[in-house]
């Protein structure tokens, strides 16, 4: 078997046992919690009667296994179930709310990806000079602040004071795309400030740690202008960690928008998923975990090949 698909294979059995794991570790943690879905539909004042009938009703007063099992079976045939609370499916509730939290994910990545390169490559031309230390400053100041504080300064400045964006990201799919993206401006402004940084660090280092490289003395002996040598040279060998960076601030696009959704009511996965466990809906909650974790593994996995196909010696094996 050649290199490449064996350590791809590798990567992807690897993914499907940490997934498995992510799944029983989310439905231990879920378990842990004091009372159920019943106790939260019932409420503190029900009668030990009442809660034993509608335990029975959701399947609650079964082993716990058992309905870990019965799930993970129904997992493996694409069926998710039903939400305990409402009845709803749940297959159907998770798509419209992946795909507004895929919506949220696109438009942050579209802006803070070319973005934080162009920093990068800015920072790593003007080293150790103004430029370089002021795109530093501001993006370690903004990775320093907690998301959810970023996200009310930004709602006093543009949301209260200016009027500039609704404090509230509510979307439906009756609105045209820019009201979408109007409605959307904030929670994506505060995704970028949060993963610009890392990504915009990180390519800064890459790049300088290439830049050490015989081959760039030889195109700067060539009469290539800085930038140019940057771009065409060092850029392109640096690829491997940044696309690792990049894949993982993309996974938290997608996994880490809890926090932003809940402080502008976005109809997403993470509000989703913070009512199911308000609520002990622990169907719910595992399917929302679950595919979290297969995004942020998948992800990972896809870095790992593009790290895998930059290296010569796996491409060209002996």
């Amino acid at each position: 078997m050649h290199p490449i698909v064996k350590l791809v294979a590798q990567r992807l059995a690897l993914g499907a046992l940490l997934l498995l794991a992510a799944s029983a570790l989310i439905f231990g943690l879920t378990e842990a919690l004091p009372g159920d879905a019943a106790q939260a539909i019932l409420g503190q004042a029900a009668t030990t009667e009442s809660l034993a009938n509608l335990r029975e009703e959701m399947g609650l007063d079964r082993p716990a296994l058992t309905r870990y099992f019965e799930w993970l079976g129904g997992i493996m045939t694409g069926d998710m179930g039903l939400a305990l609370t409402n009845k709803l499916d749940i297959a159907t509730s998770i798509q419209s709310r992946m795909a507004n939290t895929l919506f949220l994910a696109f438009w942050a990545a579209l802006i803070s990806v070319p973005l934080a390169i162009l920093l990068g490559l800015i920072a790593v031309r003007y080293q150790n000079r103004w430029p370089d230390k002021m795109i530093s400053g501001v993006t370690l100041a903004s990775i320093s602040l907690p998301e959810f504080m970023i996200a009310y300064i930004l709602i006093f400045f543009f949301a209260v004071k200016l009027f500039w964006a609704p404090s509230f990201a509510n979307i439906s799919p009756s609105m045209d795309l820019l009201d979408k993206l109007h409605a959307i401006a904030l929670p994506v402004a505060v995704l970028v400030m949060v993963v610009l940084a890392h990504m915009m660090r990180m390519t800064r280092a890459a790049i300088l740690n290439v830049m050490q490289s015989a081959y760039i003395e030889t195109a700067e002996l060539k009469g290539l202008s800085g930038f140019q040598v940057i771009a065409r040279h060092a850029f392109p060998n640096a690829i491997a960690p940044i696309v690792n960076v990049v894949m993982i601030n993309m996974a938290y696009l997608v996994v880490g928008v809890v926090v932003v959704e809940v402080v502008f009511a976005y109809p997403g996965m993470g509000q989703y998923l913070v009512d199911a466990v308000v609520k002990r809906d622990v169907p719910v909650v595992l399917a929302c975990g679950v595919i979290f974790a297969a995004v942020y593994i998948l992800l990972n996995i896809f870095a790992d090949v593009v790290s895998i196909l930059t290296n010569p010696r796996l491409r060209h094996p002996k």
